[in-house]
C-alpha cells in the first residue's frame, strides 16, 4: 500500500514519534511510506516532504492543500492519514473528490470548531488513542460512533525479561518524573514539587529524584520556587536531566516512574511501576486492577469530559511511599499485558486494517449482499428448519445471478482488492458473496457441480472436528430432526481445488455466547488451526453458528486470528461498518425470482433495518 502521513509539529512532538514509528513498521512490511511534514529531517526511511503544515494562514493552506494533492496524484497514494487537526483540516480539502480515504489519529481532546461541524475535516476513519478520547468524539464533537476506532499508540519495547533483581534489592532509590514542564503538565510538576517530593526524600535517605523532558523552563513561578527549595535541601539528590533520548536507559535504573501517556507505558512495559498522573487526571499506581481504567485515560492524560479532575496530593504521596517501601518490578502479568497491547506491530497491523477498511468503504459504498445458504438436497427434507434449497431451486438461483451479472466473490478476493494486492478498478461492478454453512455431503453432490458449471465460487464454512459425519448439534436438540450427512475430507478437499475459500464454523456448532469464554476461544481457535492443517489453505472468515454473537464473541474471533465474521440478519449497513458482524441474509427454501431481486438489491440492508429493526 502507498501511504502519506501529514504532520504539522514543527518540533518532535509525541504525535510525530508515533508517526515516525508507524511509518518504520508498515514500511518494514513492505509498504511505501511518504511523510509531509514540518520538519526537513525525520528519523525515518520514509520519503520526506517538507511542508508548513503548521503554519495555519488560509494563503499558507491552500498552498499546502494544492502540494498534498500533487504529490497525491503524481505517487498513485492510496490513504493519507492525518496526525493533527492542522493536518486533517488540510487533508480534507486535498482529498476532496479523489477517490482515496483520508484517515485522522487523534491524540488529544478536540476544541469544537466551525470547521469540525460545517465539514467532517477528520476524514472517513478516526483513530482515537485511549477510550475516553473515543467517547468525547462521540458525546461532545458528535463524531458517528462507526468511523471511530480505540488503538493506542504504538511503543517498540526493546526485548526485555522482567527486571526481577536490582531495583528490588539496590540501597538506592530513584523517582523519576517524566514529561513536559510546561501547560497544564508543568502545574501537576509544580504540586508535585510542593507537595510530595519533600516528604519522600526526607523520609527515604537513599532516595534521588530524576526530573526528566524539556521545557523545564515554562515552570510555573511557584513550580520553580519550589524546585529551587528542593535543590537548596537536597542537593545532588535531585538530579535535572531535561530532554533525554535514551528514557529506556533511565527506566532500567529507576524505582518508580511518575508520568502519563507513552511514559507510564513505556515504564509498565519495562517492568517499572508507575503513578499514571497527567494534564487531566490522576489514574492512580497502575496494577492490575487499575489498568484498564488507567489506560483509558492515556494513564492521566485524556478525561471524557471538558475539564481537569482535581489531584488527591495526600494519595500521590501514600502510593509513592508504599512502591518506595516496598521496591520492585511490577507483576509480570501486568507487564505482559502492556508489552501486548501497545506493542509497536501489532498496533501497526490494526491501523493497517484501518486503512483497508476507510479504503473499500470508498470505493464500494454500496452495500454488498452476502447470503447464506445450507444444505442443497435433490428433495425437500423432512424437517421444520428453512436451511435448504433443493438442487432444481438453488440451479435457478444461478441463473438469476446470472442474468443481473452479478460477480461471485470471496472474503479472500476482497482482501485482495482492500490489501492493495488488486487494483481496485478491477473490483467487479456488482459483487456477490455466497456463502454455504456446515458442509454438507450434498453440497459435495449437488452444490459443487452446479456452481463450476456457473464458473461461480463461494465460501464454505466447515467445522473443525473431522470425526463429526452428521448434524449431531441439530439431533441433541430434537431428536426427530431428519440426520444429514458432512462431506469426508476429501470431498471438502475438492472445493479447495476448485478455488474456493474455506472458513470456520466452530469444531462442534456450539451457542458460542453460552460457553465460558476460554471453551470458547477453543472452539474458535481450534477450529481454525485444523482446517488451514487438514486442508492446506488460509482460514480468514468466520461464520457464528446459529448468528448467535456478543461483544465477548466478538473479541475472542478477531484475537482467534479471524479477518471477517458473517453473522445472520444483524450487522451493519456496509461490510466495513463492523467485519466481525456483517450482514448475512437468510435463504429460504421457495425464494422467487422477486425475492431474490430484493434480498440482493442494494437498498436492501436499509429496508431491513427499518423493517425490523436490527
Amino acid at each position: 500500500m502507498r501511504i502519506l502521513h501529514v504532520l504539522s509539529a514543527d518540533f518532535f512532538a509525541g504525535s510525530v514519534a508515533y508517526a515516525v514509528a508507524l511509518a518504520e513498521a508498515h514500511r518494514r512490511d513492505g509498504h511505501q511510506v511518504w511523510l509531509a511534514s514540518d520538519a526537513a529531517t525525520l528519523p525515518t526511511g520514509a520519503t520526506l516532504v517538507q511542508l508548513p503544515i503548521s503554519r495555519r494562514t488560509y494563503k499558507q493552506r491552500w498552498r499546502n492543500i494544492r502540494a498534498l494533492r500533487q504529490l497525491i496524484r503524481a505517487e498513485g497514494i492510496d490513504v493519507v492519514h492525518a496526525h493533527s487537526r492542522a493536518a486533517s483540516w488540510v487533508s480534507y480539502w486535498a482529498v476532496r473528490g479523489l477517490p482515496l480515504p483520508l484517515v485522522s489519529t487523534v491524540h488529544g481532546r478536540q476544541h469544537l470548531h466551525a470547521s469540525t461541524s460545517l465539514f467532517d475535516i477528520y476524514g472517513d476513519k478516526v483513530i482515537a488513542i485511549c477510550g475516553n478520547l473515543a467517547q468525547h468524539l462521540r458525546d461532545e464533537v458528535q463524531m458517528a460512533p462507526a468511523k471511530i476506532e480505540v488503538i493506542p499508540n504504538g511503543v517498540a519495547f526493546p526485548n526485555l525479561a522482567v527486571a526481577a533483581g536490582p531495583r528490588a534489592t539496590s540501597p538506592d532509590l530513584r523517582l523519576a518524573f517524566i514529561g513536559r514542564f510546561n501547560g497544564p503538565k508543568g502545574e501537576r510538576a509544580a504540586a508535585l514539587f510542593e507537595y510530595v517530593l519533600p516528604a519522600l526524600l526526607r523520609e527515604f535517605a537513599g532516595l534521588r529524584v530524576a526530573l526528566i523532558g524539556g521545557e523545564l523552563t515554562h515552570l510555573p513561578a511557584h513550580g520553580h520556587a519550589a524546585l529551587g527549595a528542593l535543590q537548596a535541601e537536597f542537593d545532588e539528590r535531585i538530579e535535572v536531566v531535561g530532554f533525554s533520548s535514551d528514557v529506556p536507559g533511565w527506566l532500567q535504573k529507576t524505582t518508580l516512574v511518575v508520568g502519563a501517556g507513552r511514559v507510564a507505558i513505556e515504564a509498565l512495559g519495562a517492568g517499572v511501576p508507575a503513578l499514571a498522573l497527567g494534564e487531566a487526571c490522576y489514574a492512580g499506581l497502575v496494577t492490575e486492577a487499575t489498568y484498564a481504567a488507567a489506560a483509558a485515560s492515556n494513564f492521566g492524560d485524556i478525561l471524557p469530559q471538558v475539564g481537569l479532575a482535581a489531584v488527591s496530593w495526600p494519595q500521590v504521596l501514600a502510593d509513592a511511599r508504599a512502591v518506595l517501601r516496598q521496591p520492585g518490578p511490577v507483576a509480570p502479568a501486568l507487564q505482559a499485558q502492556v508489552r501486548r497491547d501497545y506493542d509497536l506491530g501489532r498496533v501497526a497491523g490494526r491501523v493497517l486494517s484501518v486503512y483497508e477498511s476507510a479504503r473499500m468503504k470508498k470505493a464500494v459504498p454500496d452495500w454488498l449482499p452476502v447470503l447464506m445458504y445450507h444444505k442443497i438436497p435433490d428433495a425437500a427434507p423432512a424437517t421444520r428448519h428453512q436451511t435448504f434449497v433443493t438442487r432444481d431451486h438453488f440451479a435457478r438461483h444461478l441463473a438469476f445471478f446470472h442474468r443481473q451479472r452479478f460477480t461471485p466473490i470471496t472474503f479472500l478476493d476482497y482482501q485482495e482488492f482492500a490489501s492493495g494486492r488488486r487494483p481496485l478498478k478491477e473490483f467487479p461492478r456488482k459483487p456477490l458473496i455466497l456463502t454455504f454453512d456446515d458442509g454438507y455431503l450434498d453440497n459435495y453432490t449437488n452444490l459443487l457441480p452446479l456452481m463450476q458449471q456457473a464458473g461461480y465460487r463461494g465460501v464454505l464454512y466447515l467445522l473443525g472436528n473431522f470425526d463429526l459425519r452428521h448434524n449431531a448439534w441439530d439431533l441433541a436438540a430434537d431428536p426427530a430432526e431428519p440426520r444429514a450427512e458432512l462431506m469426508s475430507a476429501a470431498q471438502k478437499a475438492a472445493f479447495v481445488a476448485a478455488d474456493w475459500e474455506i472458513g470456520a464454523h466452530t469444531l462442534t456448532h456450539p451457542h458460542l455466547p453460552a460457553l465460558p469464554a476460554e471453551a470458547a476461544a477453543h472452539e474458535l481457535s481450534a477450529s481454525k488451526a485444523a482446517l488451514e492443517q487438514r486442508l492446506g489453505v488460509p482460514v480468514q472468515s468466520f461464520a457464528y453458528p446459529y448468528g448467535d454473537l456478543s461483544a465477548e464473541t466478538k473479541r475472542l474471533v478477531a484475537a482467534a486470528g479471524f479477518r471477517f465474521a458473517v453473522a445472520t440478519d444483524t450487522g451493519g449497513q456496509h461490510l466495513e461498518d463492523d467485519r466481525f458482524q456483517i450482514f448475512r441474509v437468510n435463504i429460504f427454501p421457495h425464494e422467487t425470482e422477486a425475492s431474490l431481486r430484493k434480498k440482493t438489491a442494494p437498498w436492501y440492508r436499509r429496508y431491513y433495518r427499518w423493517k425490523r429493526g436490527r
